[in-house]
């Protein structure tokens, strides 16, 4: 059985998949599968994958988005560890070579490393950008708190061991347009060990307009509410709400609530309830909302609301 599992979820990835799946093929370390899920493309992604031939193990379904694609290319996965992989990411040539070795010698279930963004300009070229490297402990000592909050890192640079992908489970099909972050923080709720793999050790690109967050930035804001409140739910389950969960999750939905005041009335509502409940003493930022309100209720309205959030909110 191979030692890495890579798992690529494929849509319309046409343009990008053969550079993807090249920068497997350049590892250091060869002892891998690649597993291609292709998620309902309708251009020439199929004839792509199918170009590969046995390098390559593949499925083709239905478009049922990416973590629908992923669960089933891990359900097909024989490796000891997993690379989860977009299909318009790179590896550097020695990724997985350096995350099997930290994980290995540490003992840890996840390896990430450092990783560069390819930036697209006007020309619809992808030149390097930043590096980004950081350590979660450097965002929060706490790697859940870090996690749902302000560390986030790509598929392409984490490397999890198999025994805590089956102790997740599955990617969470509920979020849709954050499931890559949830991912790494369900590893964090499922206790996972982490362990940082120092220089970079991946590709990221940065669409101008093709990602998720950035067609649907509403949807965005409701993905990362529903997953605070799906994390508060697992907190309260599993050691309750310390005072440091609740200063994240107040963070979180202090957020939130500044865009979904503007589309989701209700949403925005329960939003306010849920941050005075776990911090009541919290002051909601409000430049903001006092700029959407002056619009949209005038300055006498915009000041109302503003003394209105002053006090805590009784929620129904």
């Amino acid at each position: 059985m191979p030692l890495i599992s890579i798992v690529i979820p494929c849509y319309n990835a046409e343009q990008f998949l053969t550079e993807t799946v090249e920068s497997i093929l350049r590892q250091t370390l060869t002892d891998y599968e690649i597993i291609l899920i292709d998620d309902g493309s309708t251009d020439s992604t199929a004839e792509v994958i199918k170009s590969f031939g046995s390098r390559v193990k593949f499925k083709f379904g239905p478009n049922q988005g990416a973590s629908i694609a992923r669960n089933r290319g891990t359900e097909l996965a024989q490796g000891q560890f997993i690379q989860y992989l977009d299909a318009d990411d790179l590896l550097r040539p020695d990724a997985l070579e350096r995350r099997v070795n930290a994980l290995e010698a540490s003992g840890a279930d996840v390896a990430y490393s450092d990783w560069q963004r390819l930036e697209e300009n006007e020309k619809g070229e992808f030149l390097l950008g930043a590096v980004i490297a950081r350590k979660i402990e450097d965002v929060h000592s706490d790697p859940q708190i870090a996690l749902l909050t302000d560390f986030w890192a790509p598929p392409a640079a984490v490397l999890y061991r198999r025994q805590i992908v089956n102790a997740i489970g599955k990617w969470n099909e509920s979020l849709p347009i954050i499931q890559d972050a949830r991912f790494l923080l369900d590893a964090a709720l499922m206790s996972a060990k982490f362990v940082y793999v120092p220089g970079v050790g991946a590709d990221y690109r940065v669409h101008k307009s093709n990602s998720l967050s950035k067609r649907n930035p509403l949807k965005f804001v409701e993905d990362v509410y529903r997953n605070a409140c799906q994390v508060e739910a697992f907190w309260k389950a599993n050691g309750g709400l310390t005072k440091n969960r609740c200063h994240a999750l107040a963070k979180v939905y202090n957020y939130t609530a500044r865009s979904l005041f503007m589309a989701q009335q209700d949403l925005f509502k329960e939003n306010i309830y849920r941050l005075y409940q776990v911090e009541p003493g919290f002051r909601l930022s409000k430049s903001k909302i006092a700029g959407i309100a002056s619009t949209l209720l005038g300055h006498q309205g915009a000041f109302m609301l503003l003394k209105l959030l002053k006090r805590p909110l009784t929620y129904l």
